[in-house]
């Protein structure tokens, strides 16, 4: 488990750099609600991405997942952190879905809220999805 210790502040502010770059490319003709984030890996590599939505609404990615499953094509499999920024002045939270997505490759990472003011929260995955469960359950 990775603490907020442990990922300096230079990295923590690339993150968000990143993650407010994503989301000035998403595709939110619907909601007009841009989602960015970007993920940093046990590697030291960080891969951004953004919301795409479409119009059979079930089939809109989110930013976080969209974030991740690039990573896993790239053989990223150990997340330890991520941020997820918005134009917007509320701050943001991944909903469900990318919840558990981040739970399957992290079992508690460092998660950086930010809005469109620039002010951050920060919080554990282990805060937002509480009893959660992994691929350690069903190995």
């Amino acid at each position: 488990m990775d603490s907020p210790e442990q990922i300096s502040p230079e990295l923590i502010e690339e993150l968000i750099r990143r993650a407010q770059k994503a989301y000035q490319s998403a595709y939110v003709p619907y909601s007009n609600y841009p989602v960015g984030a970007a993920t940093l890996w046990e590697s030291g590599r960080i891969i951004a991405g953004c919301n795409v939505e479409n119009a059979s609404y079930g089939l809109t990615i989110c930013a976080e997942r969209n974030a991740v499953f690039h990573s896993a094509y790239h053989g990223e499999r150990r997340l330890k952190a991520v941020a997820v920024a918005v134009p917007t002045d509320a701050f943001p939270s991944p909903c469900g879905a990318c919840r558990q997505v981040l739970r399957e490759f992290s079992q508690d990472c460092l998660v950086i809220l930010v809005n469109g003011k620039g002010q951050t929260k920060m919080t554990r995955l282990s805060v937002l999805l509480p009893d959660s469960f992994g691929p350690e359950f069903l190995g």
